[in-house]
């Protein structure tokens, strides 16, 4: 019988042991973000600044809701300030960024405070966009992340203790992939935060079974903060 896919934990250990100061985005590159944010989701309402950032220094770029997407959408700009540590065997892009949707009357704060109510999806964007750089890994799609060992929720009021890594599904493909002038690629991926027991799912019968359960609730990358378990 085959190994079950996704049913593996890796517990990733600091490559660093203490700050590290981000390089900054490479020339032409936010830039490039930028572009690709207006067209495909719509213009930029405001950004989550962050200063300094430990490997790398993470914005959230927050679209208000339009026609077409009546709904939030948070975009990283900064987790490609360095390639991950992609198997080179795999052929694929060592750069991405990171992206999720909430429901318009979202009580998103303004601002990098990270304990404002409403903040913990922004939270979660910063958190998982720079564990890659940290652990000296990297981040693809169908990849999960537990929030803590044990996993707790991200916040009072959810149940929401883990994510997962996955291709978006509300856009047309050519908003998957952002192309920066130099011919560098960018997948922009989303994430879709799971419930405990979704996250058991995955680990025990594996990534098929996590999929299948999220098809049969029709969950996507908009974030639909009172969804049942689908385990």
């Amino acid at each position: 019988m085959d190994e079950l896919r996704g049913t593996e934990i890796l517990r990733h250990k600091a490559a660093d042991s203490g700050w590290v100061a981000a390089p900054g985005q490479r020339p032409g590159v936010d830039e490039a973000i930028d572009r690709h944010i207006q067209e495909h989701f719509g213009p930029v309402d405001y950004v989550v600044h962050e200063i300094i950032g430990h490997h790398a220094t993470v914005h959230v770029y927050v679209v208000a809701p339009t026609t077409e997407r009546p709904y939030l959408t948070l975009v990283t700009s900064g987790m490609s300030e360095l390639p991950m540590a992609v198997p080179e065997e795999l052929g694929i892009t060592p750069y991405t960024e990171l992206m999720l949707a909430l429901p318009a009357n979202w009580p998103l704060p303004g601002t990098a405070d990270p304990d404002a109510p409403g903040a913990w999806p922004i939270r979660l964007l910063k958190q998982t966009a720079r564990m890659p750089h940290e652990y000296a890994t990297w981040l693809g799609i169908w990849h999960s992340v537990p929030n803590g060992d044990p996993a707790e929720p991200y916040a009072p009021g959810t149940s929401f203790a883990g994510v997962v890594v996955t291709p978006m599904l509300n856009v047309p493909p050519e908003a998957r992939v952002i192309e920066v002038g130099d011919g560098t690629t960018i997948d922009l991926l989303a994430l879709i935060p799971l419930h405990a027991d979704e996250m058991k799912l995955k680990l025990s019968r594996g990534t098929d079974a996590l999929i299948a359960g999220l098809d049969r609730g029709k969950v996507s990358e908009l974030l639909d903060p009172d969804r049942p378990s689908f385990a």
